[in-house]
């Protein structure tokens, strides 16, 4: 069960909208700088802004980089991946166990 997010996604929301419409509005701002000036009127760190818009800016394909998208299916797949491994070892060593069991060879 994945945590409760601190901020909620309208707020994330708005805050992503504020830097961009101040980015737009003055060409020479930078990103970190408009990220500064926004962060501390909508009550969120700088560098957490920072770190929503850059994900929605991989989410939207402008920055190269793991989707969230894709960052959650590679984690279920590797889930997936651990769960085959250790049944796959549950059999193997069911199927030596019997294979002991059953070989006429043996004295038991």
């Amino acid at each position: 069960m994945p945590a409760p997010r601190k901020y909620p996604q309208e707020l994330r929301d708005r805050a992503q909208r504020l830097v961009a419409e101040a980015m737009s509005e003055d060409p020479s701002l930078s990103m970190n700088a408009a990220v500064r000036r926004i962060g501390p009127k909508v009550g969120v760190v700088p560098d957490t802004l920072r770190g929503w818009i850059r994900r929605a800016e991989i989410d939207e394909g402008r920055r190269p980089g793991t989707t969230t998208q894709d960052a959650a299916s590679i984690k279920a797949l590797q889930a997936e991946v651990r769960e085959l491994k250790r049944a796959n070892e549950i059999l193997l060593a069911a199927s030596s166990f019997f294979a002991r069991e059953l070989d006429p060879r043996l004295p038991w």
